[in-house]
């Protein structure tokens, strides 16, 4: 069952594009910075995985199976922390944005001082704490109930636009939403792999006040309608 916005349905909708934009930016780190390795899209990750039963496969395991594990759990902790403070929404999501916000910002610094380094093994312990992060911002965005914005995953979107499109048969219904946000997750992979090229933990800082804003207007937006955001 989807939980009732604090704010309408539409500013919903923005931040969780919000949301959709800092994930562009993260995997456009750790693919391009960190290995080839996601931390927010675990269908490539499981993909690694299986090569890892393949012989002369050049793909960095370690970072993959951290990666993956590190994302389960924070969809777990994402998962236990909306089922504890699921009678006040904006309480909830001020403490898990809240909480994301803080993990971003001190991988940004700890980067930015070099004692995570993007050369060694101090990696792992980068890619562990943002693909944790992102796990938990998944679990909870995914209580919202709308199907075309986890926030992490574009698959569905995409074969929601193909399936409902007018060239098979469809109505293009939610087409306009859809295609904002594969294009909103588009645009924050563009501003990541652009900004990278320069510098690394200000990009992890960007993601960062990125989810701060969408967790400003969670908390602090005008109260929408009394109805699910789905």
């Amino acid at each position: 069952m989807a939980v009732v916005s604090p704010v309408s349905q539409r500013t919903t909708v923005a931040c969780l594009l919000l949301l959709t934009f800092s994930t562009g930016i993260v995997d456009a780190i750790s693919v391009l910075v960190l290995g080839h390795v996601f931390v927010a899209n675990m269908t490539g990750n499981v993909i690694f995985l299986g090569f890892w039963f393949a012989p002369h496969t050049v793909v960095d395991m370690p970072a993959a199976l951290v990666a993956f594990l590190s994302f389960v759990t924070g969809a777990i902790l994402g998962g236990r922390l909306s089922r504890h403070l699921d009678g006040d929404v904006r309480r909830w999501l001020s403490v898990a944005l809240g909480i994301e916000v803080l993990m971003l910002a001190t991988l940004s610094i700890l980067s930015g001082t070099g004692v995570l380094d993007y050369h060694d093994n101090t990696k792992l312990i980068l890619i562990a704490g943002l693909a944790l992060t992102f796990g938990s911002q998944a679990a909870t965005a995914r209580q919202f109930g709308i199907q075309e914005l986890s926030t992490t995953v574009l698959t569905t979107t995409i074969v929601g636009i193909a399936f409902d499109s007018r060239v098979a048969g469809g109505t293009g219904h939610r087409e306009k939403l859809r295609y904002t946000v594969v294009l909103t997750m588009c645009a924050g992979a563009l501003v990541g792999a652009t900004l990278t090229r320069w510098f690394v933990a200000p990009v992890i800082a960007l993601a960062a006040i990125v989810v701060t804003i969408a967790a400003g207007v969670f908390r602090f937006g005008p109260r929408g309608h009394e109805e699910p955001a789905s």
